[in-house]
């Protein structure tokens, strides 16, 4: 018998499916639920994590022995690029506004977040966080976040020390003016937009752009660990960093 043996119960596509609809809370998200793309029978005991098909993706899965892919974007995905055994599941919209940068307790816990409150809706879903962290310099809550994502594109700076952050996955003029009216030192969202540049200057927030592909990426490691909690039985494989990057050009 191979060394490489599964003891383990056997989980179907399905069932994974099944969480994340959960996970997610698709039923919120009209046409852009998300879900099973392509179907399998396949007992899964490795799934591969991407945002989207690249070149080079067939020899990985094959590499790594993957019975199952999650996407974010699976739309580029070939015909005949992968087994047509390997089960794929694919969330869009539910994927941003859960795994990135809205209302998203796994990631305000990292940025040591507490007390969180929604900040701003969009078709009664939350889109932002608001809560409260020991107090600090923006210097140093910068440092904070460029250790979480690995880097950030652009802030803008303020005075004082800060005490309260906004995450949103939008920038606008009225959702600035909110986040200021409510305390917030810091603003954190994905890209800076010219709309909310006077909010910004008038209220004095400080503001950092962590770059949208860069919470893409946390969102999908923060994934991993959430399958990892789930299934016990169920190996969650990511791909290597240079293959990411090189996707970032096929986006």
């Amino acid at each position: 018998m191979s060394t490489d043996a599964w003891t383990g119960d056997a989980i179907a596509l399905n069932d994974i499916a099944e969480f994340l609809d959960r996970f997610f809370a698709v039923h919120r998200f009209g046409d852009d639920q998300g879900g099973i793309y392509h179907p399998s029978t396949r007992p899964i005991r490795r799934i591969g994590l991407a945002l989207e098909p690249w070149t080079g993706l067939e020899k990985w899965a094959k590499s790594k022995h993957l019975d199952a892919l999650f996407f974010h974007r699976p739309w580029k995905l070939k015909a005949g690029q992968l087994a047509p055994d390997v089960g794929i599941v694919a969330y869009h919209l539910a994927f941003d506004e859960r795994m990135t940068l809205g209302f998203n307790p796994r990631l305000a816990d990292v940025l040591g977040m507490s007390a969180l409150e929604v900040l701003g809706e969009k078709e009664r879903r939350p889109i932002g966080t608001i809560g409260e962290i020991a107090t600090q310099t923006f210097v140093s809550y910068c440092d904070r976040v460029r250790e979480i994502f690995g880097g950030y594109d652009e802030t803008l700076a303020g005075s004082g020390d800060i005490q309260r952050v906004a995450v949103v996955g939008a920038m606008t003029d009225a959702l600035i003016r909110e986040a200021a009216m409510r305390s917030a030192g810091v603003y954190i969202t994905g890209q800076l937009r010219q709309p909310a540049a006077a909010a910004v200057e008038e209220t004095g927030i400080r503001v950092i752009a962590v770059g949208h592909r860069r919470s893409e990426e946390w969102g999908l490691r923060s994934l991993a660990g959430v399958l990892r909690d789930r299934y016990f039985d169920l190996e969650v494989v990511l791909p290597p960093l240079g293959t990411i990057t090189v996707a970032r050009s096929d986006a």
